[in-house]
């Protein structure tokens, strides 16, 4: 089985300008390809996995990754999928949101010898002369079009600003800038970026010429992958200071029954014959040792594999009533935060331990019946806990937290 033909059966490819030329550069490992990443985070996210494993699957069949971050877009912002205009950043944040992205995407990413390189677009669009951009690029866009595709259409019904609507060109001469400098001859994106790359594709050709070849692909369901990852708490991270590997583990082990087969195939590199035979016999126990699966390759992908066993580990000790385990998120409580009893609010604690964000909030989840102590469901939001051992608080069905004193 050739590459593109695992990239197709996985469900990886969508739209293709070129699908002839894409399929042989692919198999024969001479594709130099890009993938943009807006920093307007300090850490990776969920929603970016996708974009990685892609990556990292491409480089090892040979091709060459550029991962491009957008320092530069990001002082404008993508109207792709919005109602609503990005929140501006300042430069010293965007710079700090880069060198975070730059040290994670090295765990996913080879950039020895020249195997995958990263840049930035602030290099070469801070420094446009705004004349020169409407002389040279200008020209190559047609208004009418651009106001014809479904990522400006929905800022319309709400006013887009002038500022958005040069995202597409800035996006556009990013691959017209990659293709010059590093021979860059294919471009990833998912399905809400598809006027933005074609107008990359149709720049190059135009300035070009006819001895100009650019191609794009999107990803199925990258519009999904950037719902991934949303919870209640927020969105769930790679950066372990953020979102746990234990909670990171737990995120896939709960994913949707509808989504497990479809995240193995896109996400983990658990070979696709496998994933098939799953497929086929998967019901009952056979759906959960498939989630197990999941949410192990993924936690070892981003975490490493001692993470991985110490999550999953965890999360078969509090789901088999084995006891509390060690491996689990874990809060621990001050003497300040104790009364003269040594005991602890409920309210109080489910604040401290980050599984609600206010008293109010607190409250209203235990009314519910949200939250259970070792075990046993707890309706009284007025209740005192003793921490002379530790305690295991439920959230909901999926979320385990351990309180203790320090």
């Amino acid at each position: 089985m050739t590459l593109f033909e695992e990239l197709k059966r996985r469900g990886l490819l969508a739209q293709l300008t070129d699908e002839k030329e894409i399929e042989e550069l692919v198999n024969a490992g001479k594709a130099t390809f890009y993938i943009g990443f807006d920093p307007t985070a300090d850490s990776l996210h969920v929603g970016h996995f996708m974009a990685l494993c892609l990556m990292k699957r491409m480089q090892m069949a040979g091709n060459k990754p550029i991962v491009l971050i957008g320092g530069g877009t990001a002082m404008i912002g993508d109207p792709s999928g919005r109602t609503d205009m990005r929140k501006m950043m300042t430069r010293e944040t965007i710079q700090h949101n880069v060198d975070c992205f730059k040290k994670q995407m090295s765990r996913f990413i080879d950039f020895s010898n020249d195997k995958a390189v990263i840049v930035n677009n602030a290099d070469w669009l801070m420094d446009l002369n705004y004349v020169e951009v409407l002389r040279e690029i200008g020209p190559h866009f047609s208004v009418n079009r651009m106001l014809s595709h479904e990522c400006y259409k929905q800022r319309m019904e709400r006013g887009l600003s002038f500022l958005e609507f040069n995202y597409m060109i800035m996006q556009s001469y990013d691959f017209y800038v990659l293709y010059q400098k590093y021979g860059c001859n294919m471009q990833f994106g998912g399905d809400d970026q598809w006027a933005n790359m074609l107008g990359g594709t149709e720049l190059i050709r135009r300035k070009l010429g006819k001895d100009a070849y650019a191609m794009t692909i999107t990803l199925l369901l990258n519009s999904e992958g950037k719902k991934m990852g949303k919870t209640e708490k927020g969105a769930v991270w790679l950066d372990a200071d953020k979102t746990s590997p234990y909670d990171f583990y737990q995120y896939w082990r709960n994913v949707n029954d509808a989504d497990v087969i479809k995240c193995l195939k896109m996400l983990t590199f658990v070979p696709i014959e496998e994933i098939e035979e799953m497929e086929r016999t998967m019901e009952g126990a056979e759906l959960n040792k498939a989630k197990e699966i999941l949410a192990y390759e993924l936690t070892k992908l981003v975490h490493g594999e001692e993470e991985a066993e110490k999550a999953q580990n965890a999360a078969k000790s509090v789901f088999g009533s084995a006891g509390v385990s060690d491996d689990m998120p874990t809060t621990k409580i001050s003497a300040d935060d104790l009364n003269e009893d040594g005991c602890i609010g409920l309210l109080t604690l489910l604040v401290k331990c980050g599984l609600a964000s206010s008293n109010g909030e607190a409250r209203r989840l235990v009314q519910q019946g949200g939250v259970s102590i070792n075990d046993e469901k707890i309706l009284e939001p007025k209740m005192f806990l003793n921490l002379d051992e530790s305690v295991i608080i439920k959230k909901g069905k999926k979320v385990f937290h351990k309180a203790e004193k320090e």
